[in-house]
């Protein structure tokens, strides 16, 4: 079980409404320097960094497998949910990002 985070270290930026990112759909946005891929996988909403810690590639073209993502270059599978490491090459987390829905827009937190 994970630590529950706390959203005050966060500052929440809108990034799409909701019905822009439907189930089975993902949305690429940037927050100042940071490169983020939010998914929407069966109506549940996740962000990672569109990162691939094993060679610092893009991440967020990667297929789909349930809650995993699989690095579009090394095959590297990490978990959307809490950017856990699931195989190699990759030894490294990928950083995720809080996300909420306020009144029909979708908001992801970035460290502050």
């Amino acid at each position: 079980m994970t630590e529950p985070i706390d959203l005050t270290d966060y500052s929440f930026y809108t990034v799409a409404k909701v019905e822009d990112l439907p189930p089975g759909e993902r949305l690429f946005v940037e927050i100042g320097d940071v490169s983020i891929v939010v998914f929407n996988i069966a109506g549940k909403l996740f962000a990672i960094g569109d990162i691939c810690t094993h060679d610092d590639g893009p991440l967020g073209d990667g297929e789909l497998d349930g809650h995993q993502i699989i690095c579009p270059r090394h095959g590297a599978r990490f978990d959307v949910r809490n950017g856990k490491v699931l195989s190699l090459p990759a030894v490294v987390d990928i950083p995720t990002y809080p996300v909420r829905i306020t009144e029909d827009d979708i908001e992801v937190g970035v460290p502050d």
